[in-house]
This record gives C-alpha cells, structure tokens and sequence, in this order.
C-alpha cells in the first residue's frame, strides 16, 4: 500500500522560508508523479505545484509560481516543495499527492494516494 508521508510545515514570518517534503513508500516511487495541493479553512483544496514521474517536468500555480519550488529525489523517495517569501494568504494545510499517469496535474481527483497534510502558518 502506498503510503505519504509530509514533514516539515510550522509557523513562519512573512517573508520567510520553509521547506517542506514528502516521503513516500509502499511501491515504486519512479512510477508516480507527484503533486503538492493546499487547504485553507473555508476553502477548496487547490493545486499548488506538480513534477512529472519521469521527465521531471513540472508546474507551479499562478500564485505560487517563482515563490515555491517543487523538487524530487528518486533516491531518496522524497518530494520537496520549498517555499520562499511566504505570504499569510499561504497559510493552509499542506498535502502531498501521487498518480500512477507520466503528466502533471492540477486536478486532484485524480491522485489516487494522499498524505494526511502538514500546517503552514505565516504570521505577519
């Protein structure tokens, strides 16, 4: 069974930086491509940043894109998402995703595996 594992979320300042990651086991990590989605309170979950399975392709939504990075380690079976000048509207829960398809997607019903999510707060 494929599990997912997030670590790393916490309280930051504005401005600041946190690195967040994504250990997966349970089956083939080469074979998943990988997404990272958010929840606020009152919210929809929202695409936040996706890397292909195999050519490393990636994707960042408009509202994060140039602030967050989205990063893998096959070795490792880790998926990275550093996040720099964080706002308090990136305040959320933060949830690692996989798929067994080769493309990036922003549509999460169609992650099959889910991690059990990692708070940011982002005070000002």
């Amino acid at each position: 069974q494929v599990q997912l594992v997030e670590s790393g979320g916490g309280l930051v300042q504005a401005g600041g930086s946190l690195r967040l990651s994504c250990a997966v086991s349970g089956g083939a990590f080469s074979s998943y491509a990988t997404g990272w989605f958010r929840q606020a309170p009152g919210k929809e979950r929202e695409f936040v940043a996706g890397i292909a399975r195999s050519s490393g392709r990636t994707a960042h939504s408009d509202s994060t894109r140039g602030r967050f990075t989205i990063s893998r380690d096959n070795a490792k079976n880790t998926v990275y998402l550093q996040m720099n000048s964080l706002k308090p509207e990136d305040t959320a829960v933060y949830y690692c995703a996989a798929h067994n398809s080769d493309y990036v997607s922003s549509r999460p019903n169609l992650y099959a595996y889910w991690g059990q999510g990692t708070q940011v707060t982002v005070s000002l």
